[in-house]
């Protein structure tokens, strides 16, 4: 199994850090793995063509969301899956369909809240715009502005004189950024999108974008020891994931006795209730698709999925310093301690007794520590892709993740040890 850099040596953490600066968007982030994947062996296969069941690496791309797999030598159409489920996208400011907006000399872009976003992060915070343009022709092509471009001012503090004694923001009035002076004109981003893809305005004609801050992801700390940067919920378990799905296929010795998967979908932030989110019809598309090219059946799907584990992994809750009273007072789960293993009886998450022991289980064959997290009775807890993968296509799930800080800014804070002890434990559940 390929090693993972020590406390010492954090090579894993500064890729993590180069993958967060180089993935504005779920687009950016598909495009990314996609790289590495092919890097590492991996072939894209089309859902529209036929599939075969040879050995070796695939994925499928669609959206902001990417399914890898390894099929090992010798696999059978009833060998089981593990899978690493994780998610790609992150609250921000999107752009809306009619994005030409302004007043009183200043030029505006409209935007449209997504996800539970922090929405006092993104003020006074130079941003830049990236996302995917639909052409004419049927194509797609990424954009990636990665410069100060807007900006949400915030009221001046001679103008609120109670701003510090609670911050109230208005949505649709408060949120909506400056780029420029003057009238606004109709045309002004389709413009903008021409000159900066070399592209003619006319043969735009659609798009989905979004606000990014341009601060880089840094090391942070008297001593280098925490992270700092943008939507590590959840790009640092993609990130993981693509590193321990590579480590799986390219170990030296005999494969996995299993097919080691990665499942990174897009929209968990409002619902996973798409083509390309886990509450839609890919995961289980391919997984199907997988068996049946090597020679399955209805009852080999169903033996195989019976034997198959996922470890969602998604980022969780570690203590505030400042805010002690808000977590659960047994369970503190701290940055630098390794993973978490996410625990909730009423389903928020899959976790139960017998996937605390597949997670306790890899988390020993990497030697990484690891910790539980369970939200505070009187404060209920998010959810994640966990449940629904497992309701969904009847697949034990164990959800896990790295505990940060500030979860859901726009810019977020981890130990600068726990992505590589995540992507160990990631990669042991894989291989063994």
């Amino acid at each position: 199994m390929q090693s993972f850099p020590g406390r010492f040596d954090r090579g894993h953490t500064d890729d993590l850090l180069a993958f967060l600066a180089a993935s504005p968007t779920p687009y950016h982030a598909v495009a990314n793995v996609a790289q590495r994947l092919e890097k590492a062996g991996f072939r894209e296969v089309a859902e529209t063509d036929a599939w075969d069941g040879a050995a070796g690496g695939r994925y499928v791309l669609r959206g902001g969301a990417v399914i890898a797999w390894y099929v090992p030598e010798g696999a059978t159409p009833v060998t089981p899956f593990r899978v690493v489920g994780a998610h790609t996208d992150s609250p921000n400011l999107r752009v809306k369909p009619a994005p030409d907006t302004g007043a009183h000399g200043w030029r505006q872009l409209a935007v449209e809240i997504y996800g539970g976003t922090l929405l006092n992060t993104w003020l006074d915070r130079d941003l830049g715009l990236a996302g995917r343009l639909a052409l004419r022709d049927g194509t797609t092509r990424l954009v990636n502005a990665d410069r100060p471009l807007l900006r949400v001012p915030q009221l001046a503090i001679h103008l609120d004189r109670q701003v510090n004694d609670g911050l109230k923001l208005d949505r649709q009035r408060h949120m909506t950024p400056v780029w420029g002076l003057g009238e606004a004109r109709e045309g002004d981003l389709l413009a903008f999108l021409a000159r900066e893809t070399g592209l003619d305005d006319s043969d735009i004609l659609g798009w989905d974008l979004m606000l990014h801050g341009v601060e880089a992801p840094a090391y942070l700390g008297r001593d280098d020891e925490l992270i700092a940067g943008p939507r590590m919920d959840n790009l640092l378990s993609v990130h993981a994931g693509t590193a321990a799905l590579v480590a799986a296929a390219t170990s030296d010795g005999a494969g996995p006795p299993h097919i080691p998967v990665l499942a990174a979908f897009d929209h968990e932030e409002n619902g996973s209730q798409s083509d390309t989110g886990a509450d839609g019809p890919l995961l289980g598309n391919v997984l199907e698709r997988s068996v049946l090219a090597r020679g399955g059946g209805h009852e080999d799907r169903a033996r195989a999925l019976a034997g198959t584990v996922c470890l969602s992994s998604d980022t969780g809750h570690a203590v505030h310093p400042n805010y002690a009273e808000r977590h659960d007072p047994t369970h503190h789960p701290r940055p630098n301690g390794g993973p978490i293993l996410k625990v909730n009886v009423n389903q928020r998450y899959a976790t139960d007794g017998t996937g605390r022991a597949v997670f306790t289980t890899a988390c020993e064959r990497a030697g990484v520590p690891w910790q539980s997290f369970v939200s505070n009775n009187a404060i209920p807890c998010g959810t994640t892709i966990g449940p629904i993968t497992a309701a969904r296509h009847g697949i034990a799930t164990v959800d896990i993740g790295v505990a940060i800080l500030s979860m859901h800014s726009a810019r977020e804070l981890a130990g600068a040890d726990d992505p590589h002890l995540l992507a160990a434990a990631l990669a042991a559940f894989l291989a063994h």
